[in-house]
């Protein structure tokens, strides 16, 4: 497939072929990619060099795909819903005639499985090289084949034909009567034979009216295209065109030039006026005007393929040249045709080459420049969301299971899902009594206030209904200013918003988790109007101000965030863990917290927290009226209302959520860490399981009699220091699911106060985003910068979440940094035989260590927890005092200060302590005694380091200690370490000279002719500019050739210019610059290009020697058989 995805796609545009089976496609992988002329790929791979299977579907039938199933690189299917018809394609590819007998019977167990796992009333079909041959005849199989096979029956071929009758099965094949040319699937020299074949229900064959092998295709050289009519009986039902609602460029606003023009557009619109007019219907309405005029509106249609941009008119000459003459070679198999078909294939492959490398180096220079960083993002999510097998269901499931296939029952169904989750309450008490409510003067809107709600939202987010975008107010700077705080001054005072953001879109976002068919595993987020946003934001800044909430809620809280409550939680465990004590955790999972809020409820908890009045009428007129529309793949439901709940999507709703939390577990809550809430999820945690169940029974009775659920089968419960029988706690009766580990927050905790598992979920979660922007990480044209850049944000940031709050043992930080360089390998295309080393790695990419990046978040986090008041949860954890004893034995990994947190990469906190407190007491250095463990730190930390005692002395300043240069100093010469000026290393290293003397004495005695047919080769980086500068490091005597005591030269490490260049006794050959990177797969590149022209000049004789040294680039495995491949002679050992 390599290389072939774009003509297979022209093929089957040309052949007008829907649905496309394909064998050994030699890719590994399990993903979807698009191959151009609309045209999508489904594969799956496990090694590149055999087998692999794969489906080609038209534009038009990858919305209907459901289902894609990969059980291994012989065998994966995919479900598709046609016109209400469920029709199942299998792609196969089994075993050749020479394999195991095992491997066979693999594949047919594998085709087995998938064969039963299909319903019978949906149809099959089944595409497959099963490389063998069912024969000509069907003599005892009529029910089965017909007779119009192709030479005789082998082994492989009666298992064909056994499988067909065992799943009722027919082979199409064989049923229609074609010249021999038309019926051999596959020729090779003189043979042709028989071994794809094409098999359908045995009731479903009257669906099929002709069946046949296709010639003068190109695609494959031995293998050629089998193509079947299929016509599916089907209740034609019309599908009404979905109309893609156009919506104006508001993205084109970025640019200054297209602002300026919107602003002098919209002012004559406004009849010269720079004031906008106080009548929002008026004003919006000319916005939207001007802005279709000035900027345009999207056209609806799909995009320009990306993939295939390079596919010009000269390429597709040269590829209809091509299949012409493999038509002409098929007809008349002279020498004379043959040659014209090669040579146009090889003239082929280098135009397309030459198309694809001008396209994306126009793509990648604009990708390599500060404009252009959107873009990559964009592209980015562009290529994951083509690589998802399945982008929108077009077909649900109703309540009973039933699967709906008419556009109007799934509207209908989403309509009916969504309307009785937004309209119906959980049962609670009916409120007997009131609140005194807040009667106060509200001051009017300040333009302050709109500029700093204007400034806290963010651009690029989906349009609202009205179509008008918050970039629309930042274009149009103070006017807007103006406009709005006149606008939401007439809003406050009568209490009543314009009609038009009372309506908004409701998106249903799949959870990635359950079946994909069910409204249930989806969460409506809501697209609104984007002034009404900004409304929002200015009445909620003023709430902030009013409502106090309560300090066991962290979630969209100010100067709280998850890490506070992970941190908490995390120290709490590990207190109660070395003091060997019980500690009872149960989390809380409330059911659809957000969308079962009754509003009585909300006006209550506002009126008792102590909200003005006039407030809560402006809320309360924000949630009346409104009305949605669900958006889904088949087109916008009808309108209806929304009576219950907040608004998913909204600025507002996160605190008015924490308001109503607050205010009902106002009884029942304990201060941190004995509860602590991020909005809807909740931990309860107690020294005692009774205490423990009681709390909860007591939260459920609390939460339950204000309109919200307790899950009970979301809830869990884990103990920390369990004893044998201590049991699990029960909800009403049931008992709560018990659990060794718990995501938290997205921080996984266990049991017994370890993080193994929160390091492999990390790993999980880094490969995760790596999979998500693989198109342009592994894109060999995208610069290492940029690839650098896209891994920091994307992957390392998910990688490194939540383990501020960790104490990582090294073997644990090993994992973190082996799964790193994997990838950061993948993406820079560099593999473990071109024996790059690790640093290089990461200096290509801009990436520093990851340990490194761990140990500075830590700190970073010590160190604000350390700045911050006493109250704060992180400094009362790590001050909490706890009785109990520690168990026997080495102390366990803790976030606490006198562990690892406070460490630096010079000297141990103990070597730190004692040099301070000694110099502090009044002693001089000659009473320092260090222990023999102090001192390796001392030694090997210095011997690492090459700071200066004035970096030592700040180091330790910053620590708290105050000690003087001398100190350090007299104390270093006592260890044996002394202060000396940096050695270059030498040009020779003894193992070099060892092998140079040896070389030399195995060719002692050679003729000098010998030696005028060797060409030597070598690369080398030179130096264009350096310092000259001395460098100071502490070493011991006679070491100062030690590689830590050095500093880099020409040879080791320095320079910016690679060069390599060849010569031999008669002669200079080529000399080249190296411009990329030089790794083994460069370096073979170079002598392909330039060794074999370098001989020709120097006019060697036949067998001569190449010879080069031992560097690791050179005695690669790969670069040895390459050079085996080239029939080079090959001379190494220096």
């Amino acid at each position: 497939m390599t290389g072939k995805g774009r003509e297979l796609a022209d093929m089957m545009e040309r052949r007008k072929v829907d649905i496309l089976c394909v064998q050994e496609t030699r890719w590994k992988g399990s993903k979807a990619r698009s191959i151009g002329a609309g045209f999508k790929l489904f594969y799956y791979g496990v090694d590149s060099k055999r087998n692999g299977v794969g489906v080609v579907l038209k534009e038009e039938f990858v919305r209907n795909v459901l289902e894609v199933k990969r059980v291994s690189d012989m065998v994966m299917s995919l479900k598709l819903e046609i016109e209400g018809v469920m029709l199942n394609v299998v792609s196969g590819y089994a075993p050749q005639v020479g394999c195991e007998l095992e491997e066979k019977e693999r594949f047919w167990s594998e085709l087995d499985e998938v064969m039963e796992s299909i319903p019978m009333g949906e149809r099959v079909v089944i595409g497959a090289d099963f490389n063998g041959h069912v024969g000509e005849g069907n003599t005892g199989d009529e029910e089965v084949m017909g007779k119009f096979g192709v030479k005789e029956r082998n082994l492989e071929g009666q298992m064909v034909v056994d499988f067909a009758k065992t799943m009722d099965m027919a082979v199409v094949n064989t049923y229609f009567q074609k010249r021999e040319e038309h019926r051999a699937t596959y020729k090779s020299g003189g043979r042709r034979t028989q071994v794809d074949y094409i098999l359908c229900r045995r009731g479903n064959l009257k669906e099929i009216s002709d069946c046949k092998v296709v010639v003068g295709e190109s695609v494959a050289r031995q293998h050629r295209m089998v193509v079947c009519r299929m016509t599916l009986m089907v209740c034609k039902t019309k599908r009404s065109k979905i109309e893609i609602e156009k919506k104006t460029k508001w993205w084109k606003l970025k640019t200054e030039e297209c602002c300026e023009e919107f602003r002098q557009k919209l002012r004559q619109a406004l009849g010269g006026q720079v004031v906008l007019p106080d009548d929002w219907e008026t004003t919006a309405e000319v916005i939207r005007e001007t802005g279709r005029k000035v900027l345009g509106v999207s056209s609806g249609r799909r995009k320009e393929d990306k993939e295939t941009w390079w596919w010009n008119e000269e390429v597709q000459d040269s590829i209809q040249r091509k299949r012409l003459a493999k038509k002409k070679w098929d007809m008349d198999r002279t020498d004379e045709n043959r040659q014209e078909y090669k040579e146009l294939q090889r003239r082929v492959k280098r135009e397309v080459s030459k198309a694809k490398q001008k396209a994306y180096d126009e793509l990648y220079t604009r990708l390599d420049t500060r404009e252009g960083d959107k873009d990559l993002y964009r592209l980015a999510r562009q290529r994951d969301r083509d690589g998802k097998d399945v982008q929108q269901v077009r077909v649900i499931k109703d309540r009973d299971g039933r699967v709906l296939t008419s556009e109007e029952s799934v509207q209908r169904r989403w309509k009916e899902y969504f309307e009785e989750l937004m309209n119906e309450e959980n049962e609670r008490e009916k409120r007997v009594e009131g609140v005194n409510s807040v009667e106060q003067k509200v001051d009017k809107i300040r333009k302050d206030e709109v500029r700093k709600a204007l400034k806290r939202m963010k651009s690029g987010k989906a349009v609202g209904p009205d179509d008008i975008l918050v970039e629309v107010w930042k274009c149009l700077g103070e006017a807007a200013v103006e406009f709005l705080t006149s606008l939401f001054n007439r809003v406050l005072e009568s209490e009543r918003m314009p009609e038009e953001w009372r309506r908004s879109v409701l998106v249903p976002i799949f959870k990635n988790k359950g079946d994909v068919q069910s409204c249930s595993n989806y969460r409506g987020i809501k697209l609104m109007s984007h002034t009404m946003k900004l409304w929002e934001k200015v009445v909620e800044a003023r709430l902030r101000k009013v409502v106090e909430i309560c300090e066991q809620q962290y979630g969209f809280m100010p100067r709280k965030s998850t890490t506070d409550a992970i941190f908490a939680l995390r120290i709490l465990m590990e207190k109660y863990r070395d003091g060997q004590r019980e500690l009872h955790c149960v989390f809380v999972d409330l059911e659809k917290a957000y969308d079962r809020v009754p509003r009585e409820e909300l006006w209550y908890s506002m009126r008792k927290s102590g909200v003005a009045e006039k407030y809560v009428r402006v809320v309360q007129d924000m949630y009346e009226r409104s009305r949605t529309v669900v958006r889904c793949a088949v087109g916008q439901t009808e309108e209806f209302k929304v009576e219950v709940g907040l608004h998913q999507g909204s600025a507002l709703s996160p605190f008015l959520f924490a308001i109503v939390m607050d205010q009902s577990s106002e009884e029942v809550r304990q201060e941190s860490p004995w509860t602590m809430m991020f909005a809807d999820d909740i931990v309860i945690c107690s020294e005692s399981r009774e205490q423990v169940e009681e709390n909860l029974e007591r939260w459920r009775f609390a939460l339950e009699r204000r309109g919200m659920k307790v899950s009970h089968s979301k809830t869990e419960y884990m103990c920390v220091n369990e004893r044998e029988g201590s049991g699990t706690v029960r909800l009403q009766g049931e008992e709560v699911k018990k659990v060794q580990e718990f995501k938290y927050l997205g921080s996984t905790v266990q049991s017994n106060g370890e993080c193994g598992k929160e390091v492999k979920k990390r790993v999980q979660a880094a490969w995760n985003g790596w999979r998500k922007v693989w198109g342009v990480l592994c894109e060999r044209k995208i610069s290492a910068r940029i690839k650098g850049k896209v891994y920091r944000t994307v992957v390392r940031a998910a990688m490194l979440y939540g383990l501020e709050t960790v104490s990582l043992r090294k073997r644990q930080e090993s994992e973190l940094e082996v799964a790193e360089l994997k990838m950061l390998r993948f993406s820079l295309g560099v593999t473990r035989l071109d024996r790059v080393r690790n640093e290089y790695i990461r200096g290509t990419a801009h990436v520093g260590r990851l340990g490194d990046k761990v140990r500075e978040a830590r700190l970073r986090w010590f160190g604000h927890v350390q700045r911050s008041e006493s109250e704060y949860i992180g400094r009362r954890m790590l001050d909490m005092e706890l009785p109990g004893r520690r168990q026997r034995g080495r102390p366990k990994r803790s976030q606490t200060p006198n562990s690892t947190m406070a460490k630096t990469k010079e000297l141990s906190k103990d070597t730190r302590n004692k040099i301070g407190d000694l110099h502090q007491a009044g002693k001089t250095e000659s009473a320092i005694d260090l222990t023999p463990w102090g001192q390796n730190d001392h030694k090997n930390g210095e011997q690492k380091s090459q700071n200066h005692t004035g970096d030592l002395v700040n180091d330790l300043q910053r620590a708290g200690t105050k000690v003087t240069k001398a100190t350090i100093s007299n104390t270093l010469r006592l260890q044996g370490l002394k202060s000396c000026s940096a050695r270059r290393v030498p040009l020779l290293k003894p193992v070099h000279v060892r092998a140079h003397l040896k070389s030399a004495r195995e060719h002692l005695d050679d003729p000098e002719e010998d030696w005028e047919n060797v060409i030597w080769s070598d690369e080398t980086k030179m130096e264009l500019f350096g310092k000259n500068s001395t460098c100071r490091v502490w070493r011991r005597k006679n070491a100062e050739l030690h590689p830590k005591n050095t500093i880099p030269t020409v040879k080791h490490g320095g320079g910016n210019i690679m060069l390599w260049g060849c010569f031999s006794a008669k002669g200079p050959g080529r000399l080249i610059r190296v411009k990329e990177r030089m790794n083994g797969a460069m370096y073979r590149e170079i002598l392909s290009k330039n060794l074999l022209p370098s001989a020709r000049a120097l006019k060697m004789k036949r067998g001569w020697v190449f010879q080069h040294d031992n560097d690791p680039k050179h005695t690669a495995r790969a670069t040895k058989e390459w050079l085996r491949k080239k029939h080079f002679k090959e001379s190494n050992g220096l």
